[in-house]
């Protein structure tokens, strides 16, 4: 495999990116690397954190450096699909009715704690996720092009909540954890408010537009242009199927979970400015591709075995291509 390491427009935006959240969000480069992936792969991302550790402080440094429009909806039980895609609304001044959009018409929508609401609020989201289109009353309207969708959820408390469906899980190209900062980012985190960070003025944080719309678009012809062997290709699929064939494992993950691997690792190639895919990438990005589209037998949960546990299992068995 040629060797043709490049310091592309991909990976420039990566550290523009990444520098620039960076003035709100002290660490957490991973979950900022793994956001972005999704976002040059037109995937959606499910944020798995307990409460405290910046996720939406993530998500709105994120859409303000890419120069996305933001809307954050807080999902409760009692939230109706109107109150995410809108409704129409009778105008006395017109004698007509108008639509009053919801907040899902914008570029980045935060659905934080989306497992609160009921199922049928969340299947006014899958619809969107899926076909980038809101249907209201029967007729259906189109999302912006950039429609991504990042759900919060709290991993420990389940009181009162609608755990996600496979079928919706899936839609989510990624799931990425949000972990407890070091010590070290923490004191950074308190000296950073002790000087007097405002996480509700980001613009005075000094974060600001950084991606043109142009630069958005070579970054992704780069992704297209990234080359996989077949030997890439086998590895990815030998993954997935090993996670149908792991003695832990009730349902493994589907074609479409090599689809997204394959996907995500290619964006991954092109933000480390390299024009092809190395192994290493495809490690990197399973956890997060594959984490949420495995179900384990109940024995496995008992004995303290997460999917995480399982992916790193397949990682040391599955032989890697040299």
């Amino acid at each position: 495999m040629a060797a043709n390491e490049h310091e592309g427009v991909a990976a420039g935006l990566a550290a523009q990116i990444e520098e620039t959240v960076g003035r709100a969000i002290v660490g957490q480069q991973r979950a900022v690397q793994e956001m972005l992936v999704a976002v040059l792969a037109g995937g959606h991302v499910l944020l798995e954190g307990v409460p405290g550790v910046a996720k939406t402080l993530m998500v709105r440094a994120l859409a303000a450096s890419l120069g996305r429009e933001f809307a954050r909806v807080q999902m409760t039980p009692d939230l109706m699909p109107s109150d995410i895609v809108g409704t129409y609304v009778y105008d006395a001044s017109t004698t007509d009715f108008r639509l009053r959009r919801g907040p899902i018409f914008t570029q980045f929508l935060l659905a934080d704690e989306i497992n609160r609401a009921p199922a049928k609020t969340q299947s006014a989201l899958l619809e969107g996720m899926q076909e980038r289109q809101a249907s209201i009353e029967g007729v259906t309207h189109p999302l912006p092009p950039e429609f991504t969708v990042f759900a919060t959820q709290n991993p420990i408390e389940f009181e009162g909540t609608y755990p996600l469906p496979e079928a919706q899980l899936d839609r989510f190209m990624l799931k990425v954890v949000v972990e407890y900062p070091s010590e070290e980012e923490e004191d950074g985190l308190l000296r950073r408010y002790y000087a007097g960070f405002n996480p509700q003025d980001l613009a005075a944080a000094g974060i600001e537009p950084v991606a043109t719309e142009a630069a958005i678009a070579e970054s992704r012809r780069e992704v297209a242009s990234v080359r996989v062997e077949d030997e890439v290709i086998s590895y990815i699929s030998g993954i997935t199927r090993a996670t149908r064939e792991h003695p832990a494992v009730l349902l493994g993950c589907s074609p479409r979970a090599s689809v997204m691997l394959l996907q995500a690792s290619r964006v991954l190639a092109a933000l480390r400015g390299r024009d092809y895919l190395i192994p290493d990438d495809v490690k990197q990005m399973a956890p997060p591709t594959l984490r949420h589209r495995m179900v384990l037998l109940p024995e496995a949960d008992i004995e303290g075995l997460g999917t995480d546990d399982v992916i790193a299992a397949i990682l040391a068995s599955v032989e890697v291509p040299r």
